[in-house]
Order: structure tokens, then C-alpha cells, then sequence
């Protein structure tokens, strides 16, 4: 078969699934380091940010059946991650996996989506941390230029409206984790699994601390905005709840990637979900949900029980363990990239590693400037919706083409299967899709101008250019 057709359809063939021609990823990642990145990604902004927006104006102490609801769709789509990600240990994550099972369009797709969602990630997490430093300054006294706290057009009450000019705190950040990703990932890897360990310490002392600050009151009513305000929190929180696929993008930087990888997707999730829903019933329960202070939650929770050192300790944490998620999110992102450079579906500039570190430097610049202007200049939660249909569309892909190479071939190795196969990607579809129809029509909109400019370069540059095609 020959013609447009074939093109949009061809697929690479499993075994040929190969190493970097520029010289590849050097491979540094063990197990509990990948877990560490997995747990990095998850538990981020999700809980130190969104979960008191989410609370605040959507579903009250409801915020623990959004965080459920979007932690089961999240388990079906990482159990069929944990079976690709030990069968094709290879750097790209959905992008290779759909390459390999449904064709270069659909990998095409996939990876054009995964460029732009994490990085609006990595965008939406420095603009959560910006609040907590806002916090633990204010508390030490420092009072920071107005022009510099925030995107235009999120000025709180008491701002005069045009005052916020760029959130500049978090353009640096941005920047600031691109250079840590180009120096190597064996140093960036003890970087980002400190910044882990010191993270859930954190977590830990706001559940041992708030839980003896609960007041039950707080609980009732428990679903203020009803069942399907707690339901609409979960296409937002969702955001909060994946971080194993991008970990599973450095599949070739690990050791053991078809014993470890799976491992790694179900340990960091199921690790991760149990701090989620501990943590929301403390915030829930110290706080009163009108009242809790979006910006920076836990750190406001504390405040108003009177404990206002604790309060900067946790904004002193929260800012470096957030860190994690810009890490582990500008890392898929480069990966993602990096792969479609490999193939050909993007000029193969982007794929050059360089000589000393053995990263791919250039695609992590160019993300990394990118993050920094969503941070600089858009709101969070306009962000944040963007990065959910994104995510969710390729968790689709990757629970489709699951169930397709079962059944396609059942003949090849897997270190691990996804148990009740097709039920649990088919879950994971249904709950991806229910998520997307949640979301507001805007987010839409953006989503398919991006995959719009998409469709352009891949008609006129890379249906030519790719490997696939030179053959």
C-alpha cells in the first residue's frame, strides 16, 4: 500500500524501536530514583495549589471525591503504561508507543500534544510556587514589586486591576530547572530525589500537625456546590494526579527499564494518592472551604490555627519540593521531543546530545523558554485546563493501543500485564473522555489551534522527513 494513506498509517516495527544515532542517553536511573521522579511529578502543585482552588470554588470538602475520581481514571491509564513501559523501554513514553501500534499519525498527534502540555506543566507549577514564596517573604517581612508577582489579569482583591506585569519568580524558575536538566542526569536525578524525600517530609508534617487542628464543623456541608461541582473538580485536579508518564519518558535512561519502569509508574501513583486524600481532609478540615486562601492553602490553614512558623516552613517547603514537578515535566518534555527529533518528525537539530553531559540540550532550552512564558504571563487555572485535555488524550491513545498490540500480538515478552484486560484500559478510556467533556469549551478551542499549526508541519515537513519515510 502506498500513497497518503500508508503515510499517515505506517508504523514503526517493534524491534526496530532503536538507540540514538547522536549518540544516545547515558543510562544512570534505578528504581526508587524512578520512583522518586514518578512522585516528583505527581505531588506538586496539584496539592500545595490547585487543591485549595478547587476546594475553594468548586467542591468544597468534596475536593477528596475529585481527587478519587481523577486518581481511578489515572490507575486504568497506568496500567497500561506500566505494560509499555516494559515492553518498549525506549525514550518518548505515548509518543513511541503509538508510533509503534497505531501509526506515525496518531504518534504525530500524540507527541505534538505532549510538547505543549508539559510544558504548560512545567508553566502552571512556577506559577504555584510564586504564591507560596509571596507567602514565606510576607512573613520575613520582604515586601516584592508589585509589577513582579503575577501574570496580567490576576490581580486579587486590593490590587489595582493592570498593577501585575509578569510573575517573574516564575520565569526564572523555568529557566532555572532547564539548566539543571542540561548538566547531566545523573546529578540532576540526586537533585530532583532530595528535593522528593524533603517534599513528602512536608506532607507528612501537614497531615501529623493538622490533623489535632481539625474542627468536624468544617466537613458539613460536605459537597456545598453538590455531587457535580466535586465531579467538575476532578477534570481540574486531575492535573494533580499523573507524573508516572512523564517519568516514563526517560525509559532509556534506566537501568533494568522492563523489571524497573512498571514498578515505578504503580509505586508512585499509589504512594501519591494515599498523601493526596490525607492531605485534603486536613486542609478541609482546619480550614473552612470559603476561606481557604488559594494562593498558598496549607501555608494559610496554619496561619489561622496560630501557627503561623509552621506556616512559613511549609511555604519554605512546598517552594523547593514543587521543584520536583518542573523537573520531571521539562524532562518528558525534552524526551518527548527528542524522540520525535530521532525519528524525523522534527528537524534533527533538536535530537543532538551533547558531547560532555550526553542530554539533549538544545530541546530543553527551547522548552524551557517556552514554560517560562506561559509562567510569566497566563493564569493558572487557564493553564491547568489546558494541560488536562492533553494528558487525557493521551491517555486514550496509550489504554487503545494497549488493548491493540494484546491482541495484535500476544506473542511478545511483557515484564509486566495489565490484569483484566480490556476492562481496565477501557476504564481508563471512558473516565479520560467523561474528563475531557468537563472541560470548558475555551480550553477546547486553544487545544485545537495548537493541533491546528500540528497538522501544518506535519502535511509539509515531517510526513516527508521522517525515518519512516526516507526508507
Amino acid at each position: 500500500m502506498t500513497g497518503p494513506t500508508s503515510a499517515l498509517l505506517r508504523r514503526k516495527p517493534i524491534d526496530d524501536v532503536e538507540e540514538d544515532r547522536g549518540g544516545g542517553l547515558t543510562k544512570t536511573l534505578g528504581l526508587w530514583q524512578l520512583t522518586a521522579i514518578g512522585i516528583g511529578g505527581i505531588i506538586g502543585a496539584g496539592i500545595f495549589s490547585l487543591a485549595g482552588v478547587v476546594a475553594n470554588g468548586e467542591a468544597g470538602p468534596g475536593v477528596v471525591i475529585s481527587f478519587l475520581v481523577a486518581g481511578v481514571a489515572s490507575a486504568a491509564a497506568a496500567f497500561s503504561y506500566a505494560e509499555f513501559a516494559g515492553l518498549i523501554p525506549k525514550a518518548g513514553s505515548a509518543y513511541t508507543y503509538g508510533y509503534v501500534v497505531l501509526g506515525e499519525f496518531a504518534a504525530w498527534f500524540i507527541g505534538w500534544d505532549l510538547l505543549l502540555e508539559y510544558t504548560a506543566i512545567v508553566g502552571v507549577v512556577a506559577i504555584g510556587i510564586s504564591g507560596y514564596l509571596g507567602e514565606l517573604l510576607s512573613y520575613l517581612g520582604v515586601s516584592l514589586p508589585t509589577w513582579m508577582l503575577g501574570a496580567p489579569g490576576t490581580e486579587p482583591d486590593g490590587v489595582a486591576p493592570g498593577s501585575y506585569v509578569v510573575d517573574l519568580f516564575a520565569v526564572l524558575l523555568c529557566l532555572l530547572i532547564a539548566f539543571v536538566l542540561t548538566r547531566g542526569m545523573r546529578s540532576a536525578a540526586r537533585f530532583e530525589t532530595s528535593l522528593v524525600y524533603l517534599k513528602v517530609a512536608v506532607v507528612l508534617l501537614v497531615i501529623g500537625v493538622g490533623v489535632f487542628h481539625i474542627n468536624t464543623e468544617n466537613y458539613n456541608p460536605f459537597l456545598p456546590f453538590g455531587i457535580g461541582g466535586a465531579l467538575a473538580g476532578a477534570a481540574t485536579v486531575f492535573f494533580a494526579v499523573f507524573g508516572y508518564d512523564a517519568m516514563s519518558t526517560a525509559a532509556e535512561e534506566s537501568k533494568d527499564s522492563q523489571r524497573h519502569m512498571p514498578r515505578a509508574i504503580l509505586y508512585s501513583l499509589a504512594i501519591s494518592m494515599v498523601l493526596y486524600v490525607l492531605a485534603c481532609l486536613v486542609l478541609t478540615g482546619m480550614v473552612n472551604y470559603r476561606d481557604i486562601n488559594t494562593d498558598a492553602p496549607f501555608t494559610g490553614a496554619f496561619n489561622s490555627v496560630g501557627l503561623p512558623l509552621l506556616g512559613a516552613i511549609i511555604a519554605a517547603g512546598a517552594i523547593l519540593g514543587i521543584l520536583t514537578v518542573l523537573f520531571t515535566f521539562l524532562m518528558g518534555a525534552a524526551r518527548v521531543g527528542y524522540a520525535m527529533s530521532r525519528d524525523g518528525l522534527l528537524p534533527q537539530w533538536f535530537a543532538r546530545t551533547d558531547d560532555v553531559h550526553h542530554q539533549p540540550a538544545r530541546i530543553t532550552w527551547v522548552l524551557g523558554i517556552v514554560a517560562a512564558l506561559f509562567a510569566g504571563f497566563l493564569p493558572i487555572e487557564e493553564v491547568a485546563d489546558l494541560t488536562n485535555i492533553g494528558i487525557l488524550l493521551a491517555f486514550i491513545v496509550v489504554c487503545v493501543a494497549v488493548i491493540v498490540l494484546r491482541y495484535r500480538r500476544p506473542d511478545l515478552p511483557r515484564s509486566f500485564r495489565l490484569p483484566w484486560m480490556p476492562v481496565v484500559p477501557a476504564v481508563g478510556i471512558v473516565f479520560s473522555i467523561w474528563l475531557i467533556a468537563l472541560l470548558e469549551p475555551i480550553t477546547w478551542l486553544r487545544f485545537l489551534a495548537w493541533f491546528a499549526l500540528g497538522l501544518v508541519i506535519y502535511v509539509f515537513y515531517s510526513r516527508h522527513r521522517s525515518r519512516l519515510a526516507q526508507r
